[in-house]
C-alpha cells in the first residue's frame, strides 16, 4: 500500500482509544495526535492529526528504538506497545480508563488518559512531551504546578507523572533514563479528580476487565466472529456515555481526497444508522445499549419536527465553520467543525427511525403510547410529503431532487408505521390512508425510478446515473434480492461505480465540488449483503474477504479507500463497521432475507 505524504501517517495506521466519553487517536510512533475535551465532540486540544505544527500533541518516545509494535489486548481498547532497540526493550499500554458502571450504563469513564512503560531489558532513555493547544490549535498554554501534578491554564488538563518534569514554553517535558525493572507512568486527566499515580496499574487492569466483560456479553460465534466482535467494540467506543448517541467517527476533516476540500466533521449522530445499529446491538447481546440508543432517538423525535438528518451527541443541532489556521491532514483544507448537512431535508431519515422503532418493538414490546404518538406524527408527515424532493442521503450540496433512495426509505417509514399501528393496537391511526400512500409510492418508484434502457434503478427521477445507496432496497424489503430488476441494478453498480473488485463509489454525478472521493466502504460491504440476498454467496464471500484484508494494522476501517487502497475519510468509521457486521451476519445465515430484520421478526418480545 502506498505511503501517505511525508510526516503524516496513513489514516488507518492510527490506534483508537475511548472511554465512551471522549476519544483519542495514537500515531504509530506513539504520539497522541487527536484528543478532544470535555467530550468527543469538544475542543481538540491535541490536533496534530490536522496540522503538524499548530496542532497540540502528547508524544512518548524511547531513544534508539523504532516505532513500537502495537496490538489491542484481546476484546479491549487497551493498546499494548513493545519497543526494542540496541540498548534494551520495553513494554507498555495506552488507554482511556474505564470501570464498570450502573446497569443502565455498564461502562463508566474515569476521564483520564493513561500511558505506562516498563523497561524489560537494558538501559533506555524515555521522553514524553505534552503540548496541548486549545481552540483547535489557536492558543498555547501556561503550565503551573498544581499540588503533585501540573495544570495547563485555560483547560481541564492535569498531568501527573513519576518522571522528572521541566517546562519549555507551552510544552511539559518528562524525561528519565530507566533500567530493567523500572517503569514510567503518565496520567493525563481531563476532569477532577484525577486518580493517584499509584493506581495506574489498577486502572489499566480494571479497564481491560471492563472491556472484556462487555465483549463477553456478545454471543455471536458465526462467520467472521473475530471481525464482528472487534467491530462491536469499536461501535461501543463510539457510543457517547451520557446519551447513548453514536458518533459517526471521532474525527473531523480527514479528507475524502488527499489535498482536496472534501473534508467534513463526523462527530455527530446520523439517523441513517438507526435501525442497523439497534438491530446489531440486540443481535450481538447488547440490549441495554440498544435501549439507550432508542431512547436517544425518541428524544430527538420529540424535539424536532421536521427531523434533521444528524444531531450532536447531546441531541442538539450544529453549525458549520472553517478553521483556516489549520493546514489539514496532508494539506487537505479547509478544516471544518460542525456540519451544514444538519440543515438539509433528508426524507430517508424518517424511514431509518421508523425501521428502528419497529425492530425495537418486535424485540422488546416496550414502546409506550407517548412514544408511538411521537413516531405516528412523523409517519403522517411522510404520508403527506413523500411527493416532494429532498437533498438525498449523500448530502449533495445542490438543489433538491426526487432521489430514489429517499423514496424507498419513505416507503419504509409508511410500511413500518402501518405495522407498528397493528402491533400496538392503535385503531385511531389512519392506516388505510397510509397503506394507499405506501402502495402509490411503491408503484411510482418502480415506474419513475427504473430506467428501462439501462435496465437498472437510477439515482433520481429523470436521471440515468446509478447510485450505490440502491443496494439497500432488498435489505429493507422494498424488493426481493433476486428480483431481476434488483439483480440488474447490482450489476450496473458494479460495472459503473466499482474502482476495484471490492471497492464501490457512492455515485459519479457532478456534486458541485472539485475533485473526486474514494470508494465508500459502507457501500462496499452493502454490496456483499445485496449479493447474499441475490443468492450469490460465493461472490459475496470473496468480496467480504477482500474488504476484511484491507483493515488497518489494528483492525480498524476508515470511511473510504482510494483505488490503490489508501485510507481516506474520517476514522474509525461507524458506518463501515456496522455494514461489516451486517454483511457477516448475512453471510452466516445465507438466507433470502436480511439476517438482522429476519432475526428481529422471529424474536419474541420478551428477548433481552
Amino acid at each position: 500500500m502506498p505511503e501517505s505524504p511525508p510526516s503524516f501517517p496513513p489514516i488507518d495506521a492510527y490506534a483508537f482509544l475511548s472511554d465512551t466519553h471522549t476519544t483519542a487517536l495514537v500515531a504509530p510512533d506513539g504520539a497522541v495526535e487527536w484528543f478532544c475535551v470535555p467530550d468527543a465532540a469538544g475542543d481538540a486540544v491535541a490536533a496534530r492529526l490536522l496540522d503538524r505544527d499548530a496542532g497540540g500533541r502528547f508524544t512518548l518516545t524511547v531513544a534508539g528504538c523504532p516505532e513500537p509494535r502495537r496490538r489491542y489486548r484481546p476484546d479491549t481498547l487497551v493498546l499494548e506497545n513493545a519497543w526494542a532497540g540496541p540498548s534494551g526493550t520495553a513494554t507498555g499500554e495506552d488507554l482511556l480508563a474505564v470501570r464498570p458502571g450502573a446497569a443502565d450504563r455498564p461502562i463508566h469513564a474515569e476521564r483520564v488518559l493513561v500511558r505506562r512503560l516498563r523497561v524489560t531489558d537494558g538501559l533506555l532513555r524515555v521522553r514524553a512531551e505534552l503540548t496541548p493547544r486549545p481552540g483547535y490549535g489557536t492558543r498555547p498554554v501556561r503550565w503551573r504546578r498544581d499540588g503533585t501534578g501540573w495544570h495547563a491554564d485555560g483547560t481541564p488538563l492535569r498531568l501527573y507523572t513519576d518522571l522528572p518534569v521541566s517546562v519549555e514554553g507551552g510544552t511539559l517535558v518528562a524525561e528519565a533514563e530507566l533500567r530493567a525493572g523500572q517503569d514510567a507512568t503518565l496520567l493525563l486527566g481531563y476532569a477532577d479528580p484525577v486518580p493517584p499515580l499509584a493506581d495506574a496499574g489498577e486502572l489499566t487492569e480494571r479497564t481491560a476487565a471492563t472491556w472484556r466483560a462487555w465483549s463477553a456479553r456478545g454471543h455471536y460465534d458465526g462467520f467472521a466472529a473475530g471481525a464482528v466482535r472487534h467491530s462491536a467494540l469499536v461501535l461501543r467506543g463510539l457510543s457517547y456515555d451520557e446519551t447513548g448517541a453514536l458518533l459517526a467517527a471521532p474525527t473531523t476533516s480527514l479528507p475524502e481526497e488527499i489535498g482536496g476540500i472534501r473534508n467534513w466533521d463526523y462527530r455527530f449522530t446520523w439517523h441513517r444508522d438507526a435501525a442497523l445499529l439497534l438491530l446489531a446491538l440486540f443481535r450481538l447481546g447488547h440490549a441495554e445499549e440498544g435501549r439507550r440508543y432508542l431512547r436517544f432517538l425518541l428524544g430527538v423525535c420529540a424535539r424536532q419536527h421536521p427531523l434533521a438528518p444528524l444531531v450532536g451527541i447531546h441531541g442538539h443541532p450544529t453549525e458549520e465553520r472553517e478553521l483556516p489556521h489549520l493546514s489539514g491532514y496532508a494539506g487537505s483544507a479547509p478544516v471544518r467543525v460542525g456540519n451544514e448537512a444538519a440543515h438539509q431535508i433528508q426524507f430517508d431519515t424518517y424511514g431509518h427511525i421508523l425501521d428502528a422503532a419497529l425492530a425495537y418493538q418486535l424485540l422488546t414490546g416496550e414502546l409506550t403510547g407517548p412514544q408511538w404518538a411521537l413516531l405516528r406524527r412523523h409517519v403522517e408527515t411522510m404520508a403527506q410529503r413523500w411527493r416532494e424532493p429532498d437533498h438525498g442521503v449523500w448530502e449533495i450540496r445542490g438543489p433538491c431532487r426526487h432521489y430514489v433512495n429517499s423514496k424507498v426509505m419513505t416507503w419504509v417509514c409508511l410500511d413500518r408505521g402501518i405495522r407498528l399501528a397493528g402491533l400496538l393496537g392503535d385503531r385511531t391511526a389512519p392506516v388505510d390512508r397510509w397503506r394507499r400512500e405506501r402502495e402509490a409510492l411503491h408503484a411510482e418508484v418502480l415506474d419513475r425510478g427504473y430506467d428501462e434502457r439501462a435496465s437498472s434503478f437510477v439515482m433520481a427521477y429523470g436521471g440515468t446515473e446509478p447510485d450505490a445507496s440502491l443496494l439497500r432496497m432488498p435489505l429493507v424489503g422494498f424488493l426481493p434480492g433476486d428480483d431481476p430488476r434488483m439483480v440488474a441494478t447490482v450489476e450496473r453498480i458494479r460495472a459503473d461505480l466499482a474502482v476495484a473488485p471490492d471497492l464501490i463509489r457512492r455515485y459519479r454525478v457532478d456534486d458541485g465540488l472539485p475533485g473526486t472521493e474514494g470508494a465508500f466502504l459502507l457501500c462496499s460491504f452493502e454490496l456483499v449483503s445485496a449479493l447474499v440476498l441475490a443468492g450469490r454467496h460465493g461472490e459475496a464471500r470473496e468480496i467480504f474477504d477482500r474488504l476484511a484484508r484491507r483493515a488497518g494494522p489494528l483492525g480498524l476501517h476508515p470511511e473510504e479507500r482510494a483505488p490503490d487502497g489508501t485510507a481516506l475519510g474520517n476514522f474509525p468509521q461507524a458506518f463501515t463497521h456496522l455494514a461489516l457486521i451486517e454483511a457477516a451476519l448475512n453471510l452466516d445465515s445465507a438466507g433470502d432475507r436480511d439476517a438482522l430484520h429476519a432475526w428481529a421478526e422471529r424474536s419474541p418480545a420478551t428477548r433481552t
